[in-house]
This record gives C-alpha cells, sequence and structure tokens, in this order.
C-alpha cells in the first residue's frame, strides 16, 4: 500500500472512531464500560481542578496586609511606661526632705520685748569687765544729770550685752560703724520714749535715716524712763566687722539721740563718736570722742567773738 492509500485508510478509521466515539456519548454505558471510565478526560479534571484560579489564596490571604498588628499593635509607643513611670523625678524625696538645708537657714531671735529695769546704770564694771563709753567724759550715768552712757561686755563670739544711758524726750540709740564714716547701713540699736515706757528697736543707719528691720539677733531687753531719762540693756549678736575673721568685734562706736513721734524715728544727732575702731570686747580699751574738738572749738567760739567786740567799744570810748 503507497503512502496516499494509508493517509487515506488511517482518516476514514479516524472518522468512524470519531463517530463511535459521539455515539458513546449518547448512549448510557454500563459502568463497566472503560469507555465511560475513561469519559473522566471528558470531565477534564484539568478544568475542573482549575485550584490554581480557585485557590487565590494568594490574593485573598493578604494577611501581609491585613495583618498589619505590628503598626497597630503599637504598643511600644502607647505603652511609654517608661517615661509616664518617671517617678524619680515626681518622687524626688531626696530634694524635699532636705531638712538639713532648711534648718542651716537660722532665723534670728528678735525679742524686742521690753520688761522693766529696776536698777540704774553705773560705771562700776568699767575697765574690769566692761568696756565704757560717755560723753562727757567719765560721766557717771547712776546720777542724775546729763549723761551719756555706753558700756559693752562679750558674753561669746560676736554675742555682746550692752548697756546704754542718755538723756532725749525722743530716743536714744548706739550705733556700730566698720568705718569712720557714719551712716553706711550701720548697725544702730533703738531705745525709745514710748509714753514714759522704753519701745526698743533693731534698725540700719543710712544716709541719716533709721530703716527699722527685724534680722539683728536681740534677746532680752530691759529698759526704763523717768523723765528724760532713758536707761535700757540688752544682749545682741552683732555682725562680723571683718568676713576674713571668724571673729571681729571692732567697730567705730557711736552714741545719739533723735525725735520719736507717732512711731517716727527721726534723724540721729551725734553725742559721741569713736576716733577709730574699738574692740567691743576688750574692758581695757580707751573710747575718745572724735566730737570732743568740735564741740571745744564751738563752746568757744561765741566767748571770743563777744570779749573782741567788747575790747573794740573799750577803745571806742577811750578815745
Amino acid at each position: 500500500m503507497d503512502n496516499i492509500s494509508r493517509l487515506m485508510f488511517a482518516v476514514v478509521m479516524a472518522m468512524a472512531y470519531m463517530a463511535m466515539g459521539a455515539e458513546a456519548q449518547n448512549t448510557t454505558m454500563a459502568p463497566n464500560s472503560t469507555v465511560a471510565a475513561n469519559v473522566t478526560m471528558a470531565k477534564v479534571t484539568m478544568a475542573s481542578n482549575v485550584t490554581t484560579a480557585s485557590n487565590v489564596t494568594t490574593a485573598f490571604n493578604v494577611t501581609t496586609a491585613f495583618n498589619v498588628t505590628t503598626a497597630s499593635n503599637v504598643t511600644t509607643a502607647f505603652n511609654v511606661t517608661t517615661a509616664s513611670n518617671v517617678t524619680t523625678a515626681s518622687n524626688v524625696t531626696t530634694a524635699s526632705n532636705v531638712t538639713t538645708a532648711s534648718i542651716v537657714t537660722t532665723t534670728p531671735v528678735v525679742n524686742t520685748t521690753v520688761t522693766a529695769l529696776t536698777v540704774n546704770i553705773s560705771r562700776a564694771d568699767c575697765g574690769r569687765s566692761r568696756l565704757c563709753a560717755a560723753h562727757p567724759e567719765n560721766c557717771d550715768p547712776a546720777v542724775a544729770g546729763s549723761c551719756f552712757f555706753v558700756s559693752t561686755q562679750q558674753s561669746s563670739g560676736q554675742t555682746l550685752s550692752f548697756q546704754l544711758r542718755g538723756v532725749s524726750s525722743g530716743y536714744i540709740a548706739v550705733g556700730l560703724s566698720t568705718d569712720s564714716t557714719q551712716g553706711g547701713n550701720d548697725t544702730t540699736y533703738v531705745c525709745a520714749n514710748n509714753n514714759s515706757n522704753v519701745k526698743f528697736f533693731t534698725t540700719l543707719l543710712d544716709n541719716k535715716v533709721l530703716t527699722i528691720i527685724k534680722t539683728l539677733t536681740v534677746d532680752p531687753v530691759m529698759g526704763s524712763v523717768n523723765s528724760q531719762i532713758i536707761q535700757c540693756t540688752f544682749s545682741a549678736t552683732v555682725p562680723n566687722a571683718t568676713a576674713t575673721k571668724s571673729t571681729d568685734t571692732s567697730f567705730y562706736l557711736s552714741i545719739s539721740n533723735g525725735t520719736f513721734t507717732n512711731g517716727d524715728l527721726g534723724s540721729p544727732n551725734a553725742i559721741l563718736v569713736s576716733d577709730k575702731a574699738v574692740d567691743l570686747s576688750n574692758p581695757n580699751t580707751t573710747v575718745i570722742n572724735s566730737l570732743n574738738a568740735a564741740l571745744s572749738s564751738h563752746a568757744f567760739g561765741v566767748p571770743s567773738q563777744a570779749l573782741l567786740i567788747l575790747l573794740g567799744v573799750l577803745g571806742m570810748m577811750m578815745l
């Protein structure tokens, strides 16, 4: 059989086979029919098993996008317990419990309550246990008269006891200055005649103005008023005269008086001012009043002028 004949035979057989296949599809086959069993090919199991298309789990299982637990569970940002639980800063019990620092700021004891002084101040201990200064010089404060007197005695360190006596209808005062110029915020203790009772003040003198302050340690105070004679005693912790020394009680010492009207202290009139800084703790220190020379020249000024006028008149009468 030549090739053309073979080809035609194959085509006829194929057509016959296809006809038989079509007839087999339209025929209810028995379950044992192998052709029917092979109909699984006709079921195109490859098409029914399109698991690739139906199992598009890759598209639906976009768990990577929906399970954004990393972004939603930003517990790291919300659970900022480290910052919110700043118990170290809020619980600054160490700083608030600085009882040592609060104790260091010692509040000065300023007891200006005056109790009655029943004895007269005297010169009895001058030069032995007390430093004394007076105007007129060496006048006796225990005797009635115009005697301005102050004495000091060291109790301990910067603490001194003072005795002050003078004559005034207003006040008398003792001042402590670190230089010869009076009035540069000088510590000044004032005993005023307040309706025949002593009223005590701690003040600073600056530019002839006494400013009452409550930062000078004073306790206790005793005083009396008899007519215009004012007496008072008190204990005071005086400022350190020199910052470089632990204890320095050397000051220019002064006594003054002034007016006291309706609770206001007038400008002080200096009665005595030491000519140099004196150690208030040394009872053997001699205090010289630098104002004596001025007072003496003023005292002799008027008689000298009167004498010159008298001599002039006498001279004219002799002509």
